[in-house]
């Protein structure tokens, strides 16, 4: 097209520089050599004939293919690879794609641009609703492979992926200097579960909402919307690069919601809420983390009232290396066991500040630090956990600490037990463990200690049940008591070497 392109404007609808300014795409003529208007050469968009021949026709690097509003119908893959410079934008333009037994060849995507071994440099996607109202229309509206730049913007999935197909998006940057934003991508309709759908027997579970599997560069998430998918919300779990998700809302998803790996990544200010259950559906957890290190969720807004038992609020996995977790409001509630924080055994140093975590569930812990071999510190302060819970199975601990080096800060516990059950504050199995100016109230014991080498200090604690504020077992070893506020006193089963200094039992 370059040495045509003052003949074919008129035919293949290159844009000039004088009509950039009236014209809804102007804003993109300066990053192409050619814009090519999709209906000047052919394009159906009343969405009565495929549009995928004319696509075949238009691919061409450093183009950009402009859709007017109108329906486009596709019952084919669109395929461009190895690019410098690609994209496709709408302008209230919705893709209509052709239903699973009469979609041609590869039954997996509308457009695959780039691959991991022949990537496009840069890539642009914005401006397209996807209506897959009508049955068995469920397809990859997009997969792409950028190198240096990926831009993905206002897409909206309309309608539940039904096919049983791989779900609406997968996202990847192949180079460690190259950068993305996916924008607005929406799917709030979720997929069907793979048994429900035309795809039955041929994968596991179903369709994930967005994928980001082999990402090497700094990806970000931003704003986008995803409900109910039966293999994980938005799955970027590669441990190199960065993934960001800038706010959104993440709902119902099976597996995680939120399930992000990587260097240094972020989560800041989405909102996850599990509300509703289907019978397939057997862990709906908020947000996990995992493959990687320097991770930090901050601002996230985490609410679940229809627990299964492993539908935990964060999971922080084994493979996660050190994790911060700030300014965090986190309600799990219901009628099943269930846990808020989850510290896996062979997590990393892990902090958590200023989070709330309201916790009523038929047992569980709102804070659960498992037991491992691993030293790296734990640190939470201002951590604030309220509630009314039960103690199915014997989860009844707030916090169950079964780690050593865990300190905590400031910390304000309390929970009540719910139908007569007997909740406890704190329960520390570990060594090397802190309390420091903090509250802990239970109706059952604000303390208990079976570790060794624990101190708490300047704290209040109380029972609501009649219970001393410590309760201390013949496996504690070195426990320091030091100007606490311990009403109605410690409770001591034979615990070896326990020092007391200026406290007050009243």
């Amino acid at each position: 097209m370059r040495g045509t392109a003052a003949a074919c404007a008129a035919t293949v609808g290159l844009a000039s520089t004088a009509s950039a300014s009236s014209d809804p795409f102007g804003q993109y003529y300066d990053d192409y050599r050619t814009v090519v208007d999709v209906t000047d050469v052919g394009a159906d968009d009343t969405g009565n004939e495929s549009i995928t021949p004319v696509l075949e026709e238009l691919r061409g690097d450093d183009r950009l293919l402009v859709f007017p509003e109108g329906r486009y119908r596709m019952d084919e893959q669109f395929r461009f690879t190895g690019f410098d410079n690609f994209g496709l934008v709408g302008q209230n333009a919705t893709l209509v794609p052709a239903n699973y037994y009469n979609f041609a060849g590869p039954q997996y995507r509308l457009f695959r641009l780039g691959l991991s071994d022949r990537p496009g440099k840069r890539i642009r996607f914005e401006g397209f609703d996807i209506d897959q109202s009508a049955s068995n229309t469920g397809i990859r509206t997009i997969e792409a492979f950028a190198s240096d730049r990926l831009e993905v913007r206002n897409i909206t999935i309309l309608g539940q992926h039904d096919s049983g197909t791989w779900g609406p998006g997968r996202f990847n940057l192949t180079d460690s200097s190259s950068t993305g934003i996916v924008d607005q991508f929406w799917a709030p309709d979720g997929g069907a579960w793979i048994n429900d759908t035309p795809s039955a027997g041929d994968r596991w579970r179903g369709p994930t909402g967005i994928v980001a599997n082999q990402n090497r560069g700094t990806l970000k998430f931003k704003h986008c919307w995803l409900g109910a998918f039966p293999d994980n919300g938005l799955y970027a779990t590669s441990n190199s690069g960065k993934i960001i998700v800038h706010g959104g809302l993440y709902r119902n998803c099976n597996g995680a919601n939120v399930r992000i790996g990587g260097q240094n990544s972020e989560i800041r200010w989405p909102t996850v809420e599990v509300d509703s259950m289907r019978p397939e559906d057997r862990s709906q957890r908020g947000i996990r983390i995992e493959n990687g290190s320097g991770f930090e969720i901050y601002g996230a807004a985490i609410t679940n009232t229809a627990p299964e038992p492993t539908s935990h609020a964060i999971s922080v996995m084994n493979t996660c290396q050190s994790a911060r977790i700030e300014n965090t409001q986190i309600e799990v509630r219901g009628s099943e066991i269930n846990h808020g924080v989850v510290l896996s055994p062979n997590c990393g140093e892990t902090t958590l500040v200023d989070t709330t975590i309201t916790h009523e569930t038929a047992g569980g812990h709102p804070l659960w630090i498992q037991d491992t071999d691993r030293t790296d510190p734990i640190l939470a302060e201002h951590l604030t956990i309220r509630g009314e819970a039960g103690d199915a199975s014997g989860f009844r601990d707030s916090i169950r600490c079964e780690r050593d080096n865990c300190r905590f800060n400031n910390i304000d516990v309390k929970q009540t037990g719910r139908n007569g059950a007997n909740r406890n504050a704190v329960v520390n199995t570990g060594s090397n463990f802190t309390v420091y100016k903090s509250e802990l109230r239970a109706d059952r014991y604000p303390y208990i200690d079976i570790g060794s080498d624990a101190l708490v200090r300047d704290s209040y604690l109380e029972s609501s049940g009649s219970h001393e504020a410590v309760c201390l077992y013949s496996s504690s070893q070195n426990p320091s008591f030091k100007k606490n506020q311990l009403i109605d006193g410690i409770r001591d089963y034979g615990a070896n070497y326990v020092t007391t200094w200026s406290n007050s039992y009243n």
